[in-house]
């Protein structure tokens, strides 16, 4: 893989997030019974980011939770045939029925992964409401899943590839669009 471009440094991320986090305060009128739940990996740094940015807004915080959508994958028995699935499970401290749940990703795409999450959650309680955010949209879906927020959409085609990297993971914040 070469890398084509970088399309999002540290500050676009920051003002993407910030730009999310008051996009959710206003959506939901305030935080009142919102929780956030991140996707393993970087969902859950992205949406520990968001309740930052939240709570400086809001002067209160809001929960945030882990969620590990291995065993939900529909690629799984694909993805297992020469290895066992590495499940590290979810960390959600709270309960999430009644709840208006944002669901955080750092890419959508084909919005496979956001289904595997989806069907997680339920396995979990019955939210009020599941809202989506990512960090990156880049189109390409193969079901009919949208995001409720969105900080950068990039139109990629199919030979390419978005690598979001974080400094809680990768030692640096950026997005770039790389050539397979």
């Amino acid at each position: 893989m070469s890398q084509k471009a970088i399309v999002l440094d540290e500050q676009a991320i920051g003002r993407a997030l910030t730009r999310i986090a008051h996009q959710i305060i206003e959506k939901n009128k305030g935080i009142e019974d919102c929780v956030l739940v991140g996707i393993r990996t970087r969902g859950i740094y992205i949406a520990k980011r968001l309740a930052l940015k939240i709570a400086q807004i809001e002067g209160s915080p809001i929960q945030v939770g882990e969620l590990d959508i291995t065993l939900y994958r529909d690629d799984l028995t694909k993805k297992t045939e020469s290895q066992e699935p590495l499940v590290k499970g979810s960390d959600i401290p709270f309960d999430i029925s009644d709840k208006k749940v944002v669901l955080v990703d750092d890419v959508l795409y084909t919005g496979r992964t956001v289904r595997a999450g989806l069907d997680a959650l339920m396995d979990l309680g019955r939210p009020a409401s599941i809202q989506l955010a990512v960090l990156v949209d880049r189109g390409h879906r193969e079901l009919p899943i949208r995001a409720d927020y969105v900080g950068k959409n990039i139109p990629t085609s199919s030979n390419e590839k978005i690598v979001v990297e974080l400094l809680e993971v990768d030692k640096v914040d950026q997005v770039s669009i790389y050539d397979k």
